[in-house]
C-alpha cells in the first residue's frame, strides 16, 4: 500500500529518517562523554596485568551508553515527532480503506499535537517501564533465560500496540479501554511485532507499520 500512495512512501520514509538521525546523534553524544564516565566508575590504572580489565570494562560502558541512548532517542523521536507522522500514516490508511475516518480530535493543529503527545506518552513510558522491572528481575534472580524471552517479549507487544492504538487513540476511547484491547490480542501483537527484533531491517518495519496495524484494525474492529 505504501508503494501505492506517494504520501505513505514519503512518510514512512520521512519518519525512517527522524528514528536514524536521532539515534546517530544520541550515540554520537553517548561516545563523546564515554571517556568521563569510564573515568567515574574506573580510574584507568598503570598496571600492564589490571589494564586490559580497564578496557573490557570501557567497552562495555560504550556499548550500554549507545544502548540507552538509542532506546531514549527512539523515545524522543516518537513523542515529538515520529507520533505526528504515525497519525497522519493512520488517516491516510483510514481513508483509502473506509468511506471517512472517525472522531478524530478537533481543534487547532497545535491542539491536537498536544493531544497526541499525551496519548504517546503513557503508551512509550509503560513499556520502558515494564522493561526495566524485567530486567531488574533479571539482575537480582537466576532468572536470567526466561527474562530476557519475556523482556523480547514485551519489547515486541508494546511496540507493535504503538500502532495498532493509533485509530483507538484517534477516536478519543478512554486509556483502560485501549490497555483491555492490547491484553485481548496479545497473540497478535506478538505476531505483529516479531519482526521489529530484525536488527536493521526492524527500522524499516517500524517505519511503516502504522499502515499494517491499521488496516488490521479498521478491518477488524471498526463498525
Amino acid at each position: 500500500m505504501a508503494l501505492r500512495s506517494p504520501r505513505l512512501l514519503a512518510l514512512g520514509l520521512l519518519r525512517f529518517a527522524v528514528i536514524i538521525l536521532f539515534t546517530l546523534a544520541s550515540a554520537g553524544i553517548a561516545l563523546i562523554y564515554h571517556q568521563e564516565v569510564v573515568g567515574l566508575i574506573w580510574a584507568k590504572p598503570q598496571s600492564v596485568w589490571v589494564i586490559w580489565m580497564w578496557h573490557v570494562v570501557s567497552w562495555l560502558v560504550a556499548l550500554l551508553l549507545v544502548g540507552v541512548s538509542t532506546i531514549v532517542s527512539f523515545l524522543i523521536s516518537q513523542i515529538l515527532f515520529s507520533v505526528i507522522i504515525m497519525d497522519a500514516m493512520s488517516r491516510i490508511t483510514e481513508k483509502m480503506i473506509a468511506t471517512s475516518v472517525q472522531a478524530s480530535q478537533p481543534g487547532p493543529l497545535l491542539k491536537q499535537f498536544f493531544y497526541l503527545v499525551r496519548q504517546e506518552i503513557p503508551r512509550n513510558t509503560l513499556p520502558v517501564l515494564l522493561t526495566l522491572a524485567i530486567m531488574v528481575i533479571g539482575w537480582t534472580t537466576p532468572l536470567g533465560p526466561i527474562v530476557t524471552v519475556l523482556s523480547s517479549a514485551a519489547a515486541i507487544v508494546f511496540l507493535a500496540w504503538d500502532n495498532t492504538d493509533l485509530v483507538p487513540a484517534r477516536r478519543l476511547e478512554p486509556f483502560s479501554k485501549r490497555i483491555g484491547f492490547l491484553s485481548r490480542n496479545i497473540g497478535f501483537h506478538l505476531g505483529f511485532g516479531l519482526v521489529f527484533l530484525i536488527p536493521v531491517l526492524n527500522i524499516v518495519f517500524l517505519s511503516y507499520a502504522p499502515i499494517g496495524a491499521t488496516l488490521w484494525y479498521v478491518e477488524n474492529f471498526s463498525q
